[in-house]
């Protein structure tokens, strides 16, 4: 039977200036003596608005986050607007040692109302490359993607991503999109990414005319050592990972316009240093594309848990305390009424 707030002032006051004792009163009554002292600590503590069901001190769970947490949550949100529900979740483990789950911050998000919708990009799990690469340096993708510069005319931008890590190594906006631009593009890779002969990757990308040509493969073989893969024909999906990244960052890119080669680049480094960096990537345990290419991501998952497994443990000992701290708050008005 539900009570509302009234009823429960009155049955309060009812057994309180009951003059037959606390506990016949509520057998006469047939009220459990457990729900009582509920009410009384609670309108103790709280007044009328402690007997409403919302402010009741026992829908208190074990693993409740704190509202300071809460705060922080939204804090952050309102600060990093760029990063989702899974991103600000990850990023509050690495940056405040606080571990809150990806669910739960998206709850408190949408609660306040900042929660918008993801446009989600989806793939099968067929259309991916078939062997999957184990380490860095093991197999490269590159592909060249465009954009008109006002005043300028067409630009093209030459990208080697990592294919296990999916580390952008190098970039750089070309004029053309010829042999000769992925010639330099990956002889500058390879100093960037400090190679010696024996670690050099193999190379992925389309059939574009530019990666075709026979002297590319020739320069690749002889001069750098690397063997090149051609994707499938009219099946981009095996280069998946570089076509979702130039997809992910012509949407942030591409909102501005750009009258110069040289702002375009400015924009292109930012968002280059953000994706390498502090972007979680979900499909690489949330780790930044950095973190695995340069090897700490196995240290940082063990961190990971180690901070979740301390959080829960904190708000396990604090619920405990918080239920024994009501135990004895409703021993003392029991015998303050008896």
């Amino acid at each position: 039977m539900r009570f509302t707030v009234s009823e429960k002032q009155e049955l309060i006051k009812m057994v309180v200036e009951s003059d037959l004792g606390v506990n016949r009163t509520l057998r006469e009554i047939g009220l459990n003596k457990s729900t009582f002292y509920t009410w009384y600590k609670a309108f103790s503590d709280y007044g009328v608005e402690g007997l409403e069901p919302s402010k009741r001190s026992s829908n208190r769970q074990w693993n409740s986050i704190p509202q300071e947490q809460k705060n922080l949550v939204v804090e952050l949100a309102l600060d990093r607007p760029e990063l989702s529900s899974r991103e600000l979740a990850y990023h509050l483990t690495d940056e405040q040692q606080i571990f809150i789950s990806e669910s739960s911050v998206y709850r408190i998000l949408k609660e306040r109302g900042l929660i918008t919708s993801p446009a989600h990009i989806f793939m099968s799990a067929g259309d991916e490359f078939t062997d999957k690469t184990k380490f860095v340096h093991q197999m490269w993708q590159t592909d060249f993607t465009y954009f008109k510069i006002i005043g300028w005319g067409w630009y093209y931008l030459s990208t080697v991503l990592d294919d296990y890590s999916r580390y952008i190594v190098h970039w750089e906006l070309c004029s053309n999109m010829k042999s000769e631009d992925v010639k330099r593009t990956m002889d500058r890779a390879i100093r960037k990414a400090k190679l010696i002969t024996k670690q050099r990757p193999k190379l992925l990308s389309d059939n574009g005319s530019c990666y075709i040509a026979s002297d590319l493969k020739a320069y690749l073989k002889d001069n750098l050592g690397i063997d090149q893969i051609h994707g499938r024909p009219m099946h981009p999906q095996t280069q998946g990972k570089i076509e979702r990244y130039h997809r992910t960052m012509k949407n942030v890119v591409k909102l501005d316009n750009y009258y110069a080669p040289e702002e375009l680049e400015k924009a292109l480094e930012k968002f280059v240093h953000r994706y390498n960096n502090e972007r979680y990537h979900e499909s690489l345990n949330n780790l930044t594309p950095a973190d695995v290419y340069y090897g700490r991501g196995d240290l940082i998952l063990k961190e990971r848990a180690r901070l979740k497994r301390v959080s829960l443990h904190k708000r396990r000992m604090e619920y405990q305390q918080f239920k024994m701290t009501e135990k004895s708050g409703n021993q003392k008005n029991n015998l303050v009424l008896n």
